[in-house]
């Protein structure tokens, strides 16, 4: 028998990305939310389950108290930002059904499983790292004694960490999550600002061979070892995504560097070619001009890449494995090539001075992405940067949770020679610099032009900016 499982994103902040696809959880400049993929594959393992993201859908509590009543098994996604509401979520879920049984998934509890049993008595286990097949297991109501990958409560109330779950290496075994969207979210719901709306986002693999100090995701669930889906079963995938959202303007690919097994890249590039869908996905700043070629020939749009600073010292800092000579090469063939560049910066690394702070503002003009994310520098507990954070005094009580209390991120880290405040002020500075220059202005006029559709668009997300700013 398989339990009766609900799958959940908890309601939190009001416009809070919070989700199970978020890489920097918070209330962002403007609005935007990632379909929560990392539910979605145990999701689509477990037969008659249901997926519940509360945040996009605009659902309070009401509506998850009444459906977590109907199921035996909640599965809540957590991160460190979110921790804490998640737990008082897991509180009332129990208090309404007290026998529920209640897991949580995620990096926090990944890298924290006995201090999350800890804080949270409503939580009933955790699973550690890659988690699909352990939840699977949890739902046939298998002993938990025989489950690897999970931390709990035995019957004497001893915390119990059972032996790690193998790595998957055959990614090929795991079911579309597209069919999991399909029945139980609204793809119109999801909006990231540098994305065509409505897009779908999924994973053709998970890890990173970099190993990027502040980086979530390969130092906690996913790993240093790119596994991936074979081309065809990507290509399976979209064409039964086209199916079930014929909408879909756009396809977006959430491996950490999609561009990490170049011949692989441009083998899954040449089957979406055949299938004439626009896609755009992650990737390092060091992809050769003949596979640029090869991808944009083939319907790619967009590249989101992760710059960080404009410094070269501060990438060696964080062991980013980035020359700034070779990523201004990459971008300059992206432009001659027409490929879009999203580009995030990160405020407040290892090294950072209000002059590589200036360096990396000028830089980022210099060459001039499409659009940019600056966000700041966040040591989530798992990280390298988290650990030199502690080791060095960088991090304090006060600011160890990542955000507000509206949700909003703040700057975390300091140094004996710039503070929270510097750093937090000078998001506002970056972003200031980069879009009041008359050419950008002018390019964005003219996308707002010829398209109504984009004019909406700039026009909302413009007010949303400005209200962040004020």
């Amino acid at each position: 028998m398989t339990m009766k499982t609900l799958f959940l994103q908890p309601p939190s902040f009001d416009g809070f990305d919070g989700g199970a696809g978020s890489r920097y959880q918070a209330k962002r400049e403007i609005k935007s939310f990632w379909f929560p993929t990392w539910l979605a594959q145990p999701a689509a393992l477990v037969a008659g389950s249901k997926l519940l993201d509360a945040p996009p859908a605009r659902l309070g509590m009401d509506h998850v108290l009444a459906e977590a009543k109907q199921h035996d098994l909640v599965v809540i996604h957590t991160s460190t930002p979110s921790f804490a509401s998640d737990v008082r979520v897991a509180e009332a879920l129990k208090n309404a059904k007290p026998g529920l049984k209640i897991g949580m998934v995620g990096a926090k509890v990944a890298v924290q499983p006995g201090p999350s049993l800890e804080q949270g008595a409503a939580i009933d286990f955790v699973a550690r790292n890659e988690f699909d097949f352990t939840i699977k297991e949890v739902a046939e109501d298998r002993p938990f004694a025989d489950i690897d990958g999970i931390s709990y409560r035995d019957a004497d109330g001893k915390i119990v960490h059972n032996k790690e779950r193998a790595t998957l290496e055959d990614m090929d075994q795991l079911p579309f999550v597209t069919e999991v969207y399909k029945r139980d979210l609204r793809i119109e719901d999801y909006f990231i600002g540098y994305l065509m709306h409505p897009y779908v986002s999924l994973y053709t693999g998970r890890g990173c061979k970099s190993h990027c100090t502040f980086c979530l995701w390969p130092q906690t669930v996913g790993g240093h070892r790119y596994r991936v889906r074979s081309p065809q079963h990507v290509a399976a995938e979209i064409r039964q995504g086209m199916k079930l959202f014929p909408q879909t303007r756009e396809w977006f690919f959430d491996d950490d560097t999609f561009t990490d097994d170049l011949p692989r890249a441009e083998a899954i590039a040449k089957e979406l070619g055949k299938l004439g869908v626009t896609w755009s996905c992650n990737a390092k700043a060091n992809v050769p001009r003949a596979t640029l070629k090869v991808l944009k020939d083939n319907g790619l749009r967009l590249l989101l890449v992760g710059y960080e600073s404009g410094n070269q010292q501060i990438l060696y800092n964080i062991k980013k494995g980035m020359r700034i000579e070779v990523a201004e090469k990459f971008t300059r063939d992206c432009h001659e090539l027409g490929i879009k560049i999203h580009g995030t910066f990160i405020m407040g690394l290892p090294g950072e001075t209000k002059e590589t702070i200036e360096e990396t503002i000028r830089w980022a003009t210099k060459i001039n992405p499409h659009t940019i994310q600056v966000s700041l520098a966040a040591p989530y507990p798992g990280t390298f940067l988290y650990k030199q954070a502690l080791e060095n005094g960088w991090l304090d009580a006060a600011n160890a949770e990542l955000i507000d209390d509206h949700g909003i991120q703040i700057a975390p880290l300091h140094y004996p020679h710039l503070s929270h405040t510097e750093i937090f002020d000078n998001l506002e500075t970056f972003y200031k610099r980069f879009y009041f220059r008359a050419p950008k202005i002018a390019s964005i006029v003219g996308e707002m032009v010829a398209s109504p559709q984009m004019m909406k668009r700039r026009l909302r997300e413009g007010v949303e900016f400005f209200q962040l700013l004020r």
